[in-house]
């Protein structure tokens, strides 16, 4: 298995964020304030800040200062269910009277008791239609997670409300309906980089492993399915290598595993639960009831691992997670954004957290700390994700490394480097039949099973050791030959490790 590149984001020590407000929100209040007060009163703006940054602190005070000074109310809204409740309990602290407007609430009969509504999208738009509910004097309407594309339908019941949109990613998650095309303006807060810097979001150490990803499906949404995706993830290689990588990297820190598929996700709690590891499965099937004793179990226990598919995106906070594992591939910039930042937050005990990238995703979308020029994002989206590397170039710049640990089983060699490209290079220009380079790539392995090993047998583990660096040799040679279906590789791959072990057991007559 491959434990590929690691990448240490800073060494700045961080302390724990409170709920009032810092420096940075009180600027960023100060620029929304100053556009509230100079563009026109139906006007829609748009807030970015990364997850973790203290958006429902910062749009808390803001509905808090608009009824105080605009003497209107606020209407908040909100997608998921969690995160209905965790910004009314937000707004309370703030000494904000507000009324929560879930499927149980029918009418407001009491409408004027209150200055501030919290609102899920699909009830508000189901009695907004039935007219059953009105709103009087509403001036600011706030949305929540504003990059997905359900809060659109409620726009034309405030058509002449100032919308506030607020999210970690101001990029629509249906690329044909931009949000430059409802909102007028982007202001971008604090990036990622500076908020860790100053110690309000968690150090970051990423761990990537080469995956590959041919077999993947795109759907209609634009993302990887979760049928192909079951497919891959599922099989006994990779989830192998997804135990192997926890055991390597995580053993005994409290762990999320993102996955794409239920299927994939129940065989993930299979596989780590027979491996005598602590841990449990939810999905959106889950019933309440059991999620919410799932998720006490996740906050009470020091080493457990959750493996989850789809719910835990969005409306979960649980800063003790140290370690998050993308056991999946995604195409979609906000999803992989939304999934680190479960890790991020800090606590009075952790002020750092583990990346573990078995999707190919940091190739794809660069570590989680890197800047984006999000203002260039959210004028020409459909640009930035035509400018998103390929997996097939992913797959061709992919350079296996040799982890530490198998480096120490080949000690006796002092050269196990073998740039394929090169020596095809080499081959074509000296008139060369190009199978020459895997015969040559083969000699060297050879070599180097003969040189750390005392018998066949110990040669024949090493030969096993040397898996990914066979596969990830084959691959580069099938791009330099043009010919990289899957069949030919498997063919090549399996007449490779055939004459292979073949040779070895000459040597060893």
């Amino acid at each position: 298995m491959e434990s590929g590149s690691t990448a240490k984001e800073n060494e700045k020590p961080s302390k724990k964020p409170g709920k009032t407000l810092y420096d940075y929100q009180k600027e960023d209040l100060s620029r929304i304030f100053k556009a509230i007060s100079e563009e026109s009163d139906d006007f829609n703006l748009l807030y970015q800040l990364p997850t973790g940054g203290g958006k429902t602190v910062i749009f808390s005070e803001i509905a808090r200062k608009y009824i105080n000074e605009k003497q209107k109310k606020v209407v908040i809204l909100t997608h998921r269910i969690e995160l209905l409740r965790q910004t009314s309990k937000m707004l309370a602290e703030f000494k904000v009277k507000n009324k929560v407007i879930d499927s149980e609430i029918k009418s407001l009969p009491d409408q004027d008791e209150y200055q501030c509504f919290v609102a899920m999208v699909e009830t508000l738009n189901n009695r907004l239609n039935e007219e059953a509910i009105k709103f009087e004097e509403v001036g600011l309407v706030i949305i929540d997670e504003a990059h997905y594309n359900s809060f659109r339908k409620l726009f034309k019941f405030f058509k002449d409300c100032f919308i506030l949109g607020v999210t970690a990613t101001p990029l629509s998650s249906n690329v044909n309906k931009p949000m430059n095309d409802i909102y007028g303006k982007l202001l971008v807060g604090h990036p990622i980089k500076s908020l860790v810097d100053m110690g309000f979001l968690a150090q970051a150490t990423t761990y990537t492993y080469h995956v590959g990803l041919g077999t993947l499906k795109i759907g209609a949404n634009g993302d990887y399915t979760v049928r192909s995706s079951d497919m891959l993830y599922s099989t006994e290689g990779m989830q192998s290598k997804l135990l192997q990588a926890y055991s390597e990297r995580a053993k005994g820190k409290k762990t999320l595993i993102f996955n794409n598929g239920i299927k994939t996700s129940k065989r993930v709690y299979l596989n780590f639960a027979a491996a005598g590891y602590d841990i449990k499965h939810v999905d959106s099937k889950t019933p309440k009831k059991e999620r919410k004793a799932i998720l006490k179990w996740f906050h009470e226990t020091p080493e457990a691992i959750l493996t989850s598919v789809g719910i835990l995106t969005t409306g979960f906070d649980e800063p003790t997670v140290e370690v998050v594992i993308l056991n999946r591939a995604t195409r979609s910039p906000t999803l992989y954004y939304q999934m680190i930042g479960r890790g991020s937050r800090i606590t009075e005990t952790k002020d750092r957290f583990d990346i573990m990238d078995l999707g190919n995703n940091v190739a794809r979308f660069g570590l989680w700390s890197d800047e984006l020029d999000w203002q260039r994002i959210f004028k020409n989206p459909r640009k930035y994700l035509e400018t998103l590397i390929s997996d097939d170039e992913i797959e061709r710049r992919f350079v296996y490394t040799m982890p530490d640990d198998i480096r120490e089983q080949f000690s006796k060699t002092e050269v196990i480097d073998f740039n394929v490209k090169e020596e095809y290079e080499k081959a074509t220009k000296q008139g060369e039949r190009p199978q020459i380079v895997l015969e040559r790539s083969m000699d060297q392995h050879i070599k180097m099973c003969i040189e750390n090993s005392d018998t066949l047998e110990e040669a024949y583990e090493l030969v096993r050791l040397l898996e990914e660096d066979v596969i990830d040799r084959v691959r580069h040679y099938c791009y330099c030959i043009s010919n990289s279906t899957k069949n030919y590789k498997n063919w090549l791959l399996e007449e490779y490790n055939k004459k292979l072990r073949s040779q070895l057991a000459m040597e060893f007559l």
